[in-house]
């Protein structure tokens, strides 16, 4: 049977972006002074001006209006024939200490209170309850879907090629959205591609849509995927001059599928940017990640989405679930019996193990979080395969 799954990407001038980067880029700053500090920091954008707002507590003293500046003029606005100006957009900042309810259960969890645990990893709660879901497929070698692993790719281009002058008049907002079709659960042919790019006033829509496709789509998009009758959208409202958050507001959070896999997975809707690693929001959405690519890694299945479920302030998540969507190799409740044996889920030991409480996050917050295996984060290794391999005998 036949079917088409689409994903997007948004390029880091997209004004949702924009607040991602500049919530992450305070949340290392403070990190790089207090790897211990409770952060939770949010931003909002619109002509003229981006608001800094949320918690944040520690050992720590950050200029938040410097941090921003710098990341909205190296994203590219640095003028404001750009419709956004980092260098003379108003920066209003809101930030206060974080709530001592809250902090009392993310500093001494409930095992600890009620003396149930007592090791080093159990003295931190969830900064939160919620539930957090992850996702691997062989799809790809970074073994994420190749439909966000795709749109992703062209938005990466786009910004290269705004920024190595060979488009100059390319504007930081954009957006690309891949459509693939599935032959069963193989994957035929690419059946669209939607490239939405800012450009500059004195450019035809005609020089847009040709160098999309011979600087952007051309050299990425691999050729045994397009056919006759692939479809290409460039720029098909017919003009995108006005861009960043002239053209829309932004806001931190906003873009948790491009963030993930692309719709290819549930979400439990935390967003990650911002937060600290003991909210597990953040944390255990990278757990859930490694703990899905070592189950796929291994061979156990094809595909793995586990979701994990905490209360605030209690370490042990209160469940842990897995669903192979028919690929397994073992039963869903013996992988999670697995999961179980060879991963500690508490937050403490998250951090410890995935090393998030080292500044690491703003070149996240733009292009995805999940499969990045080129920045070398911890959640993307697959150290624990040959182990769970062995225990499932696969």
């Amino acid at each position: 049977m036949k079917r088409l799954f689409t994903s997007e990407s948004v390029t880091e001038g997209h004004p949702d972006k924009i607040c991602d980067q500049v919530s992450d880029a305070v949340l290392d700053a403070i990190l790089a002074q207090d790897p211990k500090a409770h952060v939770a920091c949010e931003c909002a954008a619109k002509t003229g001006f981006l608001m800094i707002f949320g918690e944040a507590s520690g050992n720590f003293n950050v200029d938040y209006e410097a941090i921003a500046r710098k990341v909205i003029t190296e994203i590219g606005y640095d003028s404001e024939d750009k419709c956004f100006d980092g260098n003379t957009c108003d920066i209003i900042v809101h930030m206060e200490e974080q709530s001592a309810d809250i902090a009392m259960g993310v500093n001494e969890s409930y095992e600890v209170k009620t003396g149930s645990e007592s090791d080093e990893f159990a003295l931190t709660g969830a900064g939160d309850q919620g539930m957090m879901f992850g996702y691997a497929c062989s799809e790809t070698e970074e073994l994420m879907p190749l439909s966000i692993k795709l749109a992703h790719v062209l938005s990466m281009r786009l910004a290269q090629v705004r920024k190595d002058g060979t488009l100059p008049y390319l504007g930081p907002d954009g957006k690309t959205q891949v459509t693939v079709e599935y032959d069963d659960d193989r994957i035929t042919r690419i059946d669209t591609i939607v490239v939405s790019t800012q450009h500059s006033a004195d450019v035809s829509l005609d020089q847009v849509r040709s160098d999309m496709m011979e600087h952007v789509i051309d050299p990425v998009i691999p050729a045994e995927f397009i056919d006759e009758k692939t479809k290409f959208y460039v720029n098909p409202t017919g003009r995108f001059v006005i861009g960043g958050p002239m053209g829309d507001s932004g806001l931190t959070g906003r873009k948790i599928i491009v963030d993930t896999y692309g719709g290819h997975s549930a979400h439990g809707g935390g967003a990650f940017s911002g937060k600290d690693p003991t909210k597990v929001d953040r944390s255990a959405a990278y757990m859930t990640r490694y703990i899905a690519k070592n189950i796929v890694a291994a061979g156990i299945a094809e595909q793995c989405e586990v979701q994990l479920a905490y209360a605030i302030g209690v370490a042990e998540p209160v469940s842990v679930c897995v669903d192979t969507f028919g690929t397994g190799k073992l039963d869903e409740e013996k992988i999670a019996a697995l999961i179980c044996e060879n991963f500690d889920m508490r937050p403490a030991a998250i951090i410890r193990k995935l090393q998030l409480d080292k500044p690491q996050y703003r070149e996240l917050a733009a292009y995805g979080h999940m499969g990045r295996t080129a920045l070398g984060v911890k959640w993307e290794d697959t150290d624990k395969a040959d182990d769970l391999r062995k225990a499932a005998g696969c």
